[in-house]
């Protein structure tokens, strides 16, 4: 596929979705969600495809909602006429991955400046790591907007007070990547030069694993943070009681016993 905002390519198995506005700090236009709406439907039904990569160019990771692109009504999402589809009647997700319903993994490599919106891959991303020039914080009370999901999202990853003071201090205080590690939003700091090449060492680490397995156990810990532990224990349950039948899960005990790297059919 071809895109114009963002890139996309397949190697092996990991699919990696780079934005691609350098010169807008890669702020989300609507063509750009619409982009990376096709993007991540086409990894996600892609067989080839077991995880995905996202990324950025430039100098920023994501810096939201592109003000300059958003027309005045707020009628237009995803070029879409108003409430035409069911993702309007949501809330917003403008970026976001379907994390909710997708089933394959994402890694974030978090190059630069991240932002309003863009903390919506740090909150719902799989294995989220930075950049040593990355920093964070959210801007929308200094515009005049209310945080909204973003923010709150980022309160039941950071403790409560942080979330706070990151939300009200807005563009006046950013945090640098090395106190989004100290606080567990992001799980390692990479050389900037190196980010992308570790994003895609972690991506082919998860692949050697069987991936009907990896995507059964990302579903129950995703769903099952939003129900009690008793309901998320049975919904795991399930989960692995699911692939029990696939031939992968066979052939994980068989290549153990042979001693030889398994052979992974995703079936």
């Amino acid at each position: 596929m071809t895109f114009d905002t963002i890139g996309y390519a397949v190697d092996g198995h990991t699919a990696t979705v780079t934005l691609d506005r350098p010169e807008a700090l890669n702020a989300l236009s609507p063509h750009m969600i619409t982009e990376l709406r096709a993007a991540y439907t086409e990894a996600e039904n892609d067989d080839k495809v077991w995880t995905l990569v996202v990324t950025g160019t430039g100098r920023a990771f994501c810096t939201g909602a592109d003000v300059k692109e958003i027309p005045g009504d707020g009628k237009v999402v995803n070029e879409k006429p108003y409430l035409s589809t069911y993702e309007q009647w949501e809330a917003p997700q403008e970026g976001t991955p379907p994390f909710r319903s997708m089933t394959k993994p994402i890694v974030v490599a978090v190059n630069g400046i991240c932002c309003g919106a863009g903390l919506d891959w740090v909150t719902t991303g799989d294995v989220v790591i930075a950049s040593e020039k990355a920093t964070f914080f959210d801007p929308h009370v200094s515009i005049g907007l209310v945080a909204g999901r973003e923010v709150v999202r980022v309160a039941r990853v950071l403790p409560r007070t942080v979330a706070l003071r990151m939300a009200l201090m807005g563009k006046h205080e950013r945090m640098s990547a090395q106190r989004a590690y100290e606080l567990g939003m992001v799980t390692e700091i990479v050389e900037h030069e190196k980010l992308l090449e570790r994003a895609h060492d972690i991506a082919d680490v998860v692949n050697s694993n069987a991936p009907l397995a990896v995507r059964g156990t990302r579903l129950a810990i995703v769903k099952g943070l939003d129900v009690p532990l008793h309901e998320a224990e049975m919904l795991a349950e399930s989960f692995r009681e699911r692939v029990t039948r696939t031939e992968d899960a066979l052939e994980g005990p068989l290549a153990f016993v042979e001693k030889r790297a398994p052979m992974w059919q995703c079936r």
